[in-house]
């Protein structure tokens, strides 16, 4: 009668233990989900701007190569505008003429083309002098960028490792 019993009740019992088992790593993995999206968002502006940051670098190289060549026009990234489009900041609609006009979702983005302030006679907006400036701040930025994404991760790091 014993083996009969436990005939009958042991799939139940593997059945039942095995239901446990996937709910539980079906708990298991959506945490773990939402913990990835969480350090992801939490990466996400620093890695952003760093991408950005070198993007515009190697616009304003090309600037500065390009400093001789006749008719070329000088481009540059408007970082800020760039950065609110990627993170997702665009127009909100309004419900009424008194409220303000804001921004939020995607926006119209990409590389423009830079106002020179000396006109030149072969056609070229490059300012070697801008170009430098602007091509050395943004290092500073990049690198300060970089700085902020590391101290993020040796902090993220950090917390996994419980120190």
């Amino acid at each position: 009668l014993c083996v009969v019993v436990s005939y009958f009740l042991l799939p139940f019992f593997y059945s039942n233990t095995l239901a446990h088992y996937l709910q539980y790593s079906n708990q298991v993995k959506q945490k773990l989900e939402k913990v990835v999206k969480t350090i992801e968002g939490h990466l996400k502006v620093h890695a952003e701007a760093l991408a950005l940051r070198s993007q515009r670098n190697e616009i304003l190289a090309s600037n500065i190569a390009n400093a001789a060549t006749p008719n070329f026009k000088a481009k540059d990234l408007d970082f800020e505008q760039m950065l609110s489009s990627k993170m997702g900041f665009g127009k909100v609609n309004i419900s009424d003429k008194r409220h303000f006009e804001m921004s939020i979702g995607p926006n119209e983005q990409g590389v423009k083309f830079r106002q020179n302030i000396t006109p030149s006679m072969d056609g070229n907006t490059v300012e070697l002098h801008v170009e430098q400036l602007q091509f050395s701040e943004n290092v500073m930025k990049y690198q300060t960028s970089l700085e902020f994404l590391n101290r993020k991760i040796s902090g993220l790091m950090s917390a996994i490792k419980g120190e």
